[in-house]
């Protein structure tokens, strides 16, 4: 299994299985990176721009590992490993239910970026121990817990009530009046 700089594991044998398209792959095949980024590269940016820009994956027999701009990073609003969906709060600095996972390190011999969204419990599983990205995993109870404790929240903060309906229920409300006009 592929390890950190600090030997912990990153859940795959090889990042590039579930590893998705490269963030510079535009809808119609074009290498974006070559497009928009031509003087970090010019070498390769020359290349592509003979190719008519295809991206280097696209080639005959090629792969994401070919391509020296490969890139793959998350946006997901789930984890990959136990689906866990994220329930983010607009005002509160809580810590995210999910986190960005590394698959793929630069001073092991790559400079390609691979991420993978996991939540924090299996984030956590991952690096202490040999969980896999792809087990068959459901969330935890602690992990269910903190997103229903934000789903109330959130629904709280959904909640409409009218000046009306305020109104009514401040002149409703009983007194705090203890005192007794009985003799």
């Amino acid at each position: 299994m592929e390890r950190t700089p600090e030997g912990t594991p990153v859940g795959v044998d090889d990042p590039y299985e579930v590893a998705g398209p490269c963030d510079h792959l535009t809808n119609d095949g074009r290498c974006r990176y070559a497009l928009d980024r031509a003087g970090h590269d010019p070498a390769f940016a020359t290349d592509r721009r003979r190719a008519d820009y295809e991206c280097v994956a696209a080639a005959e027999g090629a792969t994401w590992r070919d391509c020296p701009h490969y890139r793959s990073t998350t946006k997901a609003r789930a984890c990959q490993r136990c689906g866990l969906e994220e329930v983010r709060l607009a005002h509160e600095s809580a810590r995210p239910l999910l986190e960005t996972h590394h698959l793929s390190y630069h001073d092991r011999g790559t400079s390609h970026e691979i991420t993978v969204t996991l939540c924090r419990w299996c984030h956590a599983k991952v690096h202490q121990s040999f969980a896999r990205i792809d087990d068959d995993a459901a969330p935890t109870t602690e992990a269910l817990a903190a997103r229903e404790e934000r789903r109330s929240k959130e629904q709280a903060e959904l909640g409409f009530t009218s000046a009306r309906e305020r109104a009514d229920a401040s002149t409703s409300a009983p007194s705090d009046d203890t005192s007794s006009d009985d003799c």
